[in-house]
């Protein structure tokens, strides 16, 4: 059986221990969920790194339903798969965003396509990089944020200690599981934060499920 690779490889009893241990909150959580299947998680979802980052830019604000009919209909325009970064610059705008894109949307995925044929953005060594590098590259492609980072760190890149604070969902869990008043600020979401490094990623995944509502 090969190694898990990805977001598979977050979900180990090393992590899930350490996370129990260090907050009793997170352990309730933990306790009430159970296992994570990640790989069932990440089934049907791109395997290579631009597939990864044009699924992304599609998901963005909007929620896990919507994010996946859009880009099913963004595929089937390329015969059921992601398209290249040049089929997609050869591609007409407007048919493209008639999958349920925006503008904005649009000229995300070609200035994408443009940084990956350019060079600007190489891909395949973004693994090699450190989180706070990967995230410069990325954050370098027009549209693509620190929430498009963080997505590809944890999701395809399956890096143990990001926590997304700016993503409303897990702000939304933290909000709801430790009985705040109001949705905490991404600053007040890394101080809590801290007492689950080195496995903020699989804290988020579970803030996510007890949501049951998981970024694309």
């Amino acid at each position: 059986m090969s190694p898990k690779t990805g977001a598979a490889a977050l979900f180990n009893d090393e992590a899930v221990e350490h996370l129990r241990s260090a907050d009793d909150t997170l352990r309730e959580l933990i306790d009430s969920i159970g296992p994570l299947d990640m790989e069932a998680r990440m089934r049907g979802r791109p395997t290579d790194p631009y597939g990864a980052l044009l699924r992304s830019i599609v998901g963005q604000q909007l929620s896990t339903k919507a994010a996946r009919t859009i880009y099913e209909r963004l595929i089937a325009i390329f015969g059921d798969r992601p398209p290249t970064p040049q089929e997609l610059l050869d591609a007409d705008p407007e048919e493209v965003r008639a999958a349920g894109l925006s503008r904005p949307k649009v000229s995300y995925l070609r200035s994408l396509a443009e940084h990956v044929l350019s060079g600007d953005l190489e891909l395949e060594r973004l693994d090699e990089l450190s989180d706070e590098d990967v995230a410069r590259e990325i954050t370098g492609v027009k549209g693509l944020g620190q929430w498009t980072a963080d997505m590809f760190l944890i999701f395809h890149l399956g890096r143990p200690d990001v926590l997304p604070v700016g993503d409303l969902g897990v702000r939304r869990a933290v909000e709801r599981a430790y009985g705040l008043e109001i949705i905490p600020r991404p600053e007040d979401l890394e101080a809590l934060g801290e007492r689950w490094r080195p496995y903020r990623s699989l804290a988020s995944l579970y803030l996510w499920r007890s949501l049951a509502n998981e970024p694309v």
